[in-house]
């Protein structure tokens, strides 16, 4: 099987708080990459990209995302195979 990279956008409830919730993801669950987005009127989301093996399915990964403190809602944006 080979590498999959899936990319979720995070919705925060505050979104004067994405920068927090932004530090707790990068410590707790250390991703591929992260990043703010602004994507108008002063909504902010935050994508998150983890790299996993094709059998582990992405499933674990926004059950964790939805844990985190602050976190209104989660989605899958993008996945691809590497």
């Amino acid at each position: 099987m080979g590498k999959v990279a899936t990319v979720f956008k995070v919705y925060a409830e505050d979104v004067s708080k994405s920068d927090s919730i932004r530090a707790e993801i990068v410590k707790g669950l250390k991703p591929e990459s992260i990043q703010v987005e602004e994507i108008g009127f002063g909504i902010k989301v935050i994508k998150v990209m983890f790299v996993h093996e094709d059998q582990e399915g992405s499933t674990r990964f926004e059950e964790a995302l939805r844990k985190v403190g602050g976190v209104k809602d989660v989605e899958v944006d993008d996945e691809t195979l590497l």
